[in-house]
């Protein structure tokens, strides 16, 4: 399944128009999301460029407007998004929700990298909030906009969250109870960093999973999907090794075995936006795709539907605690 190893993906070519659909890509600012924007901007698509900083964001705005986003004349426009703060995060997409009536493609990319422990202001460490709390929260505020689109004709609505082969490095009896279990630190285990970041995108496939559970109780037509973009010569990445001895020769060795953001984006769009995914949906709902476009293999702990279940009723529970009120259509269980 997935994109042709003969034939390699083209988004220009192998995406449909686009013209009438609203997007949202987080993270659009820069890397993977700048070329997921630029994708589905190419194909006629009014994409919302998700991102913190007004500076980097109307920058990188500029840079598309001038590299052109033609055949299809789409549209980007910033909205400002500040994953940190999950009440913040609400308030992006009450924005968005004043703006627009349709949302066709939901796009959670941005994410923070392996880093030190630190704690949020919430009382949730900040990998779990960047990465998982804050998108859940947005997601769920944008949810029943999603559903009101997915109910007019010859709509297709996805929500695509872009997870890691790395939830494999998420520790064995990894649980979602409570904020105690979002906050271990692992210090004393070795590449700890790497495990809480492991912890955060098993979080995303858990997630993502029990919301398709969810809309399917609903029979609603929305698809939802993870994946791994492969490894990427981001910003981020490079900024990582930046801190290593011998960074420049790091940097030269690794650019000739990651994809680039481009290459990155592929996989993305693919998710969001190929006619494959919607023409064989029984087989993509809950999917977790790899490069480019192919299935991919989920850990026994990511396949878990009473570990999503737990995960999702602490979301709820931390939501209500630092006073958001996370409305869906619907409470199916």
């Amino acid at each position: 399944m997935g994109l042709s190893s003969s034939k390699p993906f083209d988004p220009i070519a192998d995406l449909p128009d686009l013209k009438g659909r609203v997007v949202i890509v987080t993270g659009g600012n820069s890397g993977i999301g700048f070329a997921t924007v630029q994708q589905l901007a190419r194909k006629g698509a009014k994409v919302y460029l998700a991102a913190r900083n007004e500076s980097k964001a109307t920058g990188a705005i500029a840079r598309l407007e001038a590299e052109g986003l033609g055949p299809g004349n789409g549209e980007i426009v910033w909205l400002k998004l500040d994953l940190s703060d999950p009440k913040a995060t609400k308030a992006a997409a009450d924005v968005f929700l004043s703006k627009e009536k349709r949302l066709d493609i939901l796009i959670n990319n941005a994410a923070m990298l392996a880093s030190p422990y630190s704690m949020n202001a919430i009382g949730v460490q900040e990998t779990i909030v960047v990465n998982y709390l804050s998108p859940f929260v947005f997601t769920q505020t944008l949810l029943p906009c999603l559903y009101r689109t997915a109910a007019e004709p010859g709509t297709d609505v996805r929500i695509v969250n872009v997870s890691s082969h790395a939830h494999a490095l998420a520790p064995a009896g990894a649980r979602f109870r409570s904020k105690e279990d979002l906050n271990i630190s692992y210090d004393a285990k070795f590449l700890a960093s790497m495990k809480r970041y492991g912890v955060s995108k098993l979080a995303v496939i858990l997630w993502t999973d029990e919301l398709q559970r969810r809309i399917d109780v609903d029979k609603v037509p929305i698809i939802c999907l993870t994946l791994h973009p492969g490894g990427v010569f981001t910003e981020g990445n490079i900024s990582a090794v930046k801190k290593y001895p011998a960074s420049r020769i790091t940097l030269y060795l690794t650019s000739l075995v990651l994809y680039t953001p481009t290459q990155g984006a592929y996989t993305v769009t693919f998710a969001a936006a190929s006619s494959k995914v919607r023409t064989e949906a029984t087989i993509y709902k809950g999917a977790f795709l790899m490069p480019m476009g192919k299935m991919g293999k989920k850990t026994k702990m990511a396949e878990d539907a009473e570990l999503g279940k737990e995960l999702w009723t602490t979301s709820e529970s931390l939501s209500q605690e630092i006073g958001l009120e996370l409305s869906a259509p619907t409470d199916a269980r």
